[in-house]
């Protein structure tokens, strides 16, 4: 994939820069994600994203499996192997998903989850992304599992996904060193 936007590079400006260090953690040893300074080109919209995707990460009332089962999926099926190789790496791992979660999570369907919530989510992600919307049946089954506000974080968890997914891809943002490769055909 070729660079179409390149991430900027230090010195930064003090409002980027400070942006930069609240969305690592303030871990001034860690190279800030090549995304970030792809999207650090807009400071406004860099301070959105981190409001947004630390609310999502960090405050959703979602569990870890639940949010990466979704991150995972939405991801996969727009291709963006950058977004996640670096939730593989970074959230799968930690929560004990195993390489065959995350095979099944780029290649396989709904099916291929012996969980049956992780069923379900991956058969929203996928409907949501072929659609945007979902059956009415998955509906069901989805106000039968989540409350309200589980059900909008859902939704709005896939979305802000779409959005990542759209700027790697489109702006060319190359894979993190350290990041998993996304699995082969």
């Amino acid at each position: 994939m070729t660079i179409r936007l390149s991430p900027l590079t230090p010195p930064y400006e003090p409002e980027i820069d400070e942006a930069l260090q609240r969305l690592m953690g303030r871990r001034p040893d860690v190279e800030p994600l090549a995304l970030f300074r792809t999207i650090a080109h807009h400071p406004a919209l860099l301070e959105r994203f981190r409001q947004t995707g630390s609310t999502l990460l960090s405050f959703g009332g979602l569990s870890a499996v639940d949010r990466e089962t979704v991150i995972h999926r939405t991801t996969a099926r727009c291709g963006a192997a950058y977004e996640w190789g670096v939730h593989a790496v970074m959230f799968a791992g930690p929560l004990g998903l195993d390489e065959a979660w995350l095979q099944a999570t780029w290649h396989g369907g709904p099916d291929d989850f012996a969980d049956p919530g992780q069923a379900l989510l991956v058969r929203f992600a996928d409907e949501l992304h072929d659609s945007a919307t979902v059956t009415d049946a998955t509906w069901a089954a989805l106000r039968a599992r989540y409350d309200d506000a589980a059900l909008v974080e859902l939704v709005c968890l896939a979305g802000f996904y779409h959005l990542i997914s759209y700027v790697c891809r489109a702006f060319g943002v190359q894979p993190e060193t350290w990041a998993a490769p996304a699995p082969a055909a």
